[in-house]
């Protein structure tokens, strides 16, 4: 079992409410390949990494508010190879990432 998973557990133990994002698919350039998972807590902590940068927090806020209302959410962040290129990178890429709720 991942350590994310193993985070999840330890704290649905301690009663707290829980979500698991997931990158499900990339294309180009992405940090992260598809499998990587971040878990986040009711209060704002969190294990892992789907990302980095401004999408681990835009990752962080959508788990909390699955938390919240229990709604899964798909989100994809990318950037096009153009506007890559127009800010110095070399290649262009997206990510798109599942965010559920974890339950006992």
């Amino acid at each position: 079992m991942s350590d994310e998973l193993q985070t999840a557990a330890a704290w649905l133990a301690d009663r707290r409410k829980v979500a698991l994002a997931t990158v499900i698919q990339t294309w180009g350039s992405a940090p992260r390949p598809a499998g990587s998972q971040i878990v986040v807590r009711d209060d704002g902590a969190f294990l892992g990494s789907v990302s980095g940068g401004c999408v681990e927090g835009a990752v962080i806020e959508a788990a909390l508010s699955t938390i919240a209302d229990s709604r899964n959410r798909e989100l994809e962040f990318g950037v096009t190879d153009a506007e890559a290129w127009n800010v110095g990178l070399a290649c262009g890429g997206r990510i798109r990432i599942f965010v559920e709720p974890v339950e006992e």
